[in-house]
């Protein structure tokens, strides 16, 4: 058996997210357009004499160390498959927020996932390996994807997305985090409150914008900007007062367009070019309106061994 194994999978953001109406079975139908950023956290898988869950880097004493982490999860549900012992250390170095709506936990768990499977030689398929992503949340196969992909279902549903160029970005990190089943449930009662209705058979199916696709394909910062959209961002500056302040600073800091990633807090920030995107930083920190602020730029490759 290998000593140890070492992937790395990277955040998201998400440059549309179109939440449909609320389902009998308490999910959302989505069109949700990932793009994979330069922000990752890395996963070391080493044999052990049980499943242990250990981690480090910002924010890790916020990271579950019990079978409720997507990692450990990941690691039962392959154990389970194949019918092996799930006996490993996996110890997650943190650098992607922590609940802040970039899929943190969601890349932790693809990257465990597949360092149980290079670690015990299962040799599962990828077919297999995004079935299991798929069981473990709606973000996971994103996170082991990469790169630009249109989710459909609970998001789930991958189809790869073809970008024609780079994309950057400013990521304001706000302090605490917010739960996505709460900014669900928000935004099924503002949409209630508005007189539209919140469900499924009162609601259009949500579709992916056509301009947005297109601008990704073409690599057009400027029309990328024009399209970008989040469903859940008016319930999550709800929850969150904040955030409208943190969208403002980034923006009047010449930000090209800002939006709440997935659902928040932490706030997305699209720039023209590096140096536009280190100024929005610079903006954003000096506002007081951020804890932190992180600078890079996408599509990423997905979960991949790097050691």
């Amino acid at each position: 058996m290998t000593a140890s194994v070492v992937v790395r999978a990277p955040a998201k953001v998400n440059v549309q997210l179109a939440v449909g109406g609320l389902r009998p079975d308490g999910f959302h139908d989505l069109a949700n357009v990932f793009l994979a950023v330069g922000l990752h956290d890395e996963v070391t898988a080493t044999p052990a004499d049980r499943l242990r869950i250990t981690a480090s880097g910002p924010d890790a004493d916020q990271v579950p160390l019990d079978e409720t982490n997507l990692a450990a999860r990941a690691a039962l549900a392959l154990a389970a498959r194949r019918g092996v012992p799930a006996d490993v250390h996996l110890h997650i170095a943190k650098d992607i927020p922590v609940a802040g709506g970039m899929a943190g936990g969601s890349a932790d768990g693809a990257a465990a996932l597949l360092a149980c499977d290079a670690l015990w030689g299962t040799g599962a398929s990828r077919t297999e390996l995004l079935e299991i992503c798929a069981e473990l949340g709606s973000d996971v196969p994103f996170s082991l994807v990469g790169g630009a992909a249109l989710g459909r279902g609970r998001g789930e549903l991958l189809e790869p997305l073809e970008t024609g160029g780079t994309f950057h970005w400013a990521f304001a990190v706000a302090d605490g985090g917010l739960s996505t089943p709460a900014v669900y449930r928000e935004c099924d009662r503002l949409r209630e409150a508005s007189g539209h209705g919140c469900t499924a058979v009162e609601l259009p199916d949500p579709q992916p914008s056509p301009a947005l696709l297109d601008a990704l394909r073409t690599g057009d910062t400027g029309a990328l900007a024009g399209a970008l959209a989040n469903d859940l961002q008016a319930a999550a500056v709800s929850l969150r007062p904040s955030l409208a302040d943190t969208l403002r600073a980034g923006s009047t800091g010449g930000a090209l367009a800002a939006l709440v990633s997935g659902s928040g807090p932490t706030c997305a920030f699209l720039a023209k070019d590096p140096e536009n995107a280190e100024a929005v930083a610079e903006a954003l920190l000096a506002s007081g309106t951020c804890r932190a602020v992180r600078v890079t730029s996408g599509p990423a490759p997905g979960a991949m061994v790097v050691g």
